[in-house]
């Protein structure tokens, strides 16, 4: 007999990831899992949140994606996300052999994409929502200066990635909470 409840459980795990609990988020979900062995969602989130504990860049992004996903068909959601993760491993190698070879001599197998490197892709040709789409899973955008964050930022609220640029934009508000320009660019987009 289930000693839990599994939604109440699953509610708190979610909080508990989006607040980048993480460790907990991974405990509440770990015992979902324990007392209901057939939860995709709880195997799943698991994956993430070990994902997110070991700062795997992309974790909280698919994690959005995740949520997304079930608001519209939790089946499909749960399919569709078991097979991102179950192709995590390897998946590097697949998107190097799917792009052309200025992307592959780019992709930094253990360290990710340089943000510059990423510009100078989109710089030859290379349209931003299909590039970005294409390495946001596997391969972590690396940014080392605040004028490229912002112009991340800017190219992610333009080609509809508005969620995400919230997301980012609110944990570096976490961080930097009096910098003005974070804070302009926030209220832009909460209004917007």
């Amino acid at each position: 007999m289930n000693i839990i409840n599994k939604y109440k459980t699953l509610t708190q795990a979610k909080d508990s990831f989006s607040k980048a609990e993480y460790r907990i988020a991974l405990e509440k979900f770990a015992i979902v899992l324990q007392n209901y062995p057939n939860s995709k969602e709880a195997y799943n989130c698991v994956i993430l949140s070990e994902m997110a504990m070991s700062g795997e860049g992309g974790a909280e992004a698919l994690f959005d994606y995740y949520e997304i996903l079930k608001e519209e068909d939790k089946e499909s959601a749960d399919k569709i996300m078991g097979d991102i993760l179950e192709n995590m491993n390897g998946s590097l190698e697949k998107l190097s052999e799917a792009f052309s070879s200025p992307l592959r001599e780019k992709l930094e197998y253990e360290d990710g994409i340089l943000y510059s490197d990423f510009k100078k892709i989109l710089s030859e040709g290379g349209e931003f929502k299909e590039t970005f789409e294409n390495i946001m899973f596997s391969t972590p955008v690396i940014i080392t200066q605040k004028d490229d964050f912002i112009d991340f930022l800017d190219k992610l609220i333009e080609h509809d990635f508005a969620e995400m640029a919230l997301t980012y934009l609110e944990n570096a508000l976490s961080i930097y909470p009096s910098d003005k320009l974070l804070s302009k660019l926030f209220e832009k987009l909460v209004k917007g």
